[in-house]
């Protein structure tokens, strides 16, 4: 059954609004990470409507430092699921987007002009390249999931970025920020919760909030119980990110990250 505005904002948050959503809030507040598709194939205009609605997002100075690699190959797609730490749903997903921070093509056009591109070297580059990327791929996420199709990012990708690289022939100065599976859902799934609005926005200047330990402890009931609904482990949004972010072992090879894209050509001034 379709939700309305208002239950999909009480889906994220726990509560109604206090206010009328305005209505095109109905296909962002409806996201849920998609892991199980049906079978039927994306049409490739279909991927040209999410091209269309990526490369229609903010661009930094209209540098445009960003690609995408669609990849559909049953072999490949099982090759990448591996590097990203065997995730099945990579493996069986109809289409996988490889979105890319790309600065290959103004190296390459540098290169033709015979014009320096020694700014590339620098962290910002490398920074807005990523914002870039992350971006485009929003849009394009937004985009085909008001066509009824689903999606979830795949950041293990970056667990072993060079071998990601190295099978999708990517040049230096590419770097593989993301995957995102794309298919018809097979299953409606369930809006997971959000933090409470109170612990994001600040006005102003950045305020901790007085009661955020409250507020936190109440969001991760709300959690447990969409942990239990979905047949997962009972635990709380508290414990989970603390134990994601609890040391380099918990970062699943990312914690190599530097050394890998300096090799890929980032070289991170």
């Amino acid at each position: 059954m379709k939700m309305t505005l208002e239950q999909l904002w009480q889906a994220r948050y726990g509560w109604p609004p206090e206010h009328t959503p305005a209505a095109a809030l109905a296909t962002l507040l409806a996201h849920r990470s998609v892991r199980a598709y049906r079978r039927e194939p994306i049409a490739a205009s279909t991927v040209a409507d999410a091209l269309a609605a990526a490369q229609s997002a903010s661009t930094s100075s209209h540098l445009q430092a960003w690609s995408v690699i669609a990849v559909r190959d049953r072999e490949r797609l099982q090759r990448l699921a591996a590097y990203a730490g065997d995730q099945e749903h990579v493996a069986r997903a109809p289409l996988l987007l490889v979105w890319l921070a790309d600065w290959s093509r103004l190296r390459r056009m540098g290169s033709a002009a015979q014009q320096p591109t020694d700014g590339i070297d620098y962290l910002e580059a490398y920074t807005l390249a990523v914002i870039d990327a992350a971006l485009a791929a929003q849009n394009a996420a937004i985009a085909l999931e008001a066509q009824g199709l689903g999606i979830v990012y795949i950041g293990g990708l970056r667990n072993q970025p060079e071998a990601v690289a190295r099978e999708l022939d990517l040049p230096s100065d590419c770097f593989a920020v993301f995957g995102m599976c794309v298919g018809y859902p097979a299953d409606t799934g369930a809006i997971k919760p959000r933090l409470p609005a109170a612990l994001v926005l600040h006005e102003e200047r950045y305020q901790v909030c007085t009661d955020e330990a409250s507020q936190i402890a109440a969001y991760d009931q709300r959690m447990r119980a969409f942990q239990s609904y979905q047949g997962r482990s009972d635990r709380s949004w508290s414990t989970i990110v603390l134990q994601r972010m609890r040391d380099a072992a918990a970062l699943t090879g990312r914690h190599l990250l530097r050394p890998a894209l300096e090799r890929l050509g980032f070289h991170l001034r």
